[in-house]
């Protein structure tokens, strides 16, 4: 082990964990957005728009058909204007969010619909009104499942921030890169792959716990 080694995997660390954090954050924002809408205005949802909803989602479907590395270099330009840059961990942020931001769309939708629609159907019996329903009905019921979905788009964007290290991300996709392929060091490469692992799994760990935790107080109430 090289004596820079640490040091190293300290700083890829921590531009990784910059990128995740707020790439999570953004992509969840519009996440939540794209994905409560396509659920309310879906044919017999409770703000039915079909052609809104049909317009939503051939966009997320085009964007979530672009390979990451052409969406991350057709976003330099916006990076550019935003930041200042199209380098760095900063810049990779607007890439990555946008990117991320349809997957999560997806899954956010998906956890929704696993909601009774005999819940919804009740809300309604009660005059709630649609902003109601979303807030106090879809949302709480469905946020075990949407605990699980956003834990997956979390270690989704930590795997796209490798990719994006291939064009000056940095992070630790970048160091795996740099070091660890261009200058054939293996203790970089090795030691990279074992944090990312780690990393994801802590992910994983927090989103499971999370949503066990809600589902307990959930039956405990009941």
């Amino acid at each position: 082990m090289k004596d820079d080694l640490l040091e190293l995997l300290w700083e890829g660390l921590l531009e990784t964990l910059y990128m995740v954090f707020w790439s999570s954050l953004f992509a969840l924002a519009i996440g939540i957005v794209l994905g409560v809408t396509l659920v309310v205005t879906e044919k017999g949802g409770i703000l039915e728009a079909p052609k809104l909803n049909k317009a939503i989602g051939t966009v997320i479907n085009g964007v979530r058909s672009l390979p990451l590395i052409i969406l991350i270099v057709l976003l330099l330009p916006l990076s550019r204007l935003i930041v200042g840059t199209s380098l760095g961990p900063t810049a990779a942020i607007v890439s990555l969010s946008i990117g991320a931001a349809p997957f999560l769309g997806r899954i956010i939708e998906n956890s929704l619909k696993e909601v009774s629609a005999g819940k919804i159907e009740a809300a309604k019996s009660v005059g709630a009104t649609p902003f109601t329903i979303i807030f106090r009905v879809l949302i709480p019921e469905a946020l075990p499942a949407l605990v699980r979905g956003i834990t997956i788009g979390i270690i989704g964007i930590t795997e796209f921030t490798a990719v994006a290290g291939a064009i000056g991300a940095g992070g630790l996709g970048s160091l795996a890169i740099r070091f660890g392929y261009q200058r054939f060091r293996e203790d970089v490469l090795i030691a990279t792959v074992i944090v990312i692992i780690l990393l994801v799994q802590i992910i994983q760990w927090s989103g499971d716990s999370i949503a066990k935790s809600i589902n307990k107080k959930r039956y405990k109430f009941e």
